[in-house]
């Protein structure tokens, strides 16, 4: 409701009423729409990191990249969700925002994870030794969500899936070893190789 009639629009008692609540109960739990805002903004930090948790091993250093589109992925499947947390995440670079915090600790456990991967990939042979691999996560971070915010401003026409596709295929060949781009979107050629 937040998503398709306006946070600013809506009610905590039309949210009660919709969910088949009263809103007292739905109080019990979230006290002001702020808190459910926060609440469904943390389950897409979750949802993300679920996501990110759930990666197969990694045979050639796009192990990272390839997570980075799945995420991609999961968030084109969703757009209302993707719509309110484009909202969210511009209120929170206002340091006096409630959401800045969350945004800030969400993001820094996502590039930590990232850099983990990365150092994982380089420790096995597949990526360069001599990258800021936590440099390279916040610009896979950017770029992702650069591209949610031109996704929703082009009413969802951009296929903002295939562009993140190609840009972290750039990426990755730029930091493997072996220098050669793989096509992130077919499993098959990454088994191949």
């Amino acid at each position: 409701m937040f998503a398709t009639i306006g946070y600013s629009q809506v009610s905590l008692t039309e949210i009660a009423r919709e969910g088949g609540l009263t809103a007292p109960g739905l109080r019990h739990h979230f006290p002001t729409k702020q808190h459910l805002l926060m609440a469904i903004i943390e389950r897409r930090f979750d949802r993300t990191l679920d996501r990110a948790n759930l990666r197969p091993p990694d045979q050639d250093g796009t192990g990272p990249f390839r997570i980075m589109l799945t995420i991609t992925e999961m968030i084109a499947a969703d757009p209302d969700l993707t719509q309110l947390f484009v909202l969210v995440m511009a209120e929170s670079a206002d340091a006096r925002s409630q959401t800045h915090d969350l945004f800030v600790s969400r993001q820094e456990v996502i590039i930590a994870d990232l850099v983990a991967q990365f150092q994982e990939a380089v420790t096995a042979g597949h990526l360069r030794e001599d990258v800021d691999y936590r440099a390279l996560a916040r610009q896979c971070i950017a770029v992702t969500d650069g591209l949610q915010l031109q996704w929703i401003l082009s009413g969802r026409t951009l296929d903002f899936v295939s562009m993140n596709a190609r840009i972290l295929e750039l990426l990755a060949a730029d930091v493997r070893v072996d220098g050669r781009r793989i096509d992130l979107r077919t499993p098959a050629a990454a088994a191949a190789e």
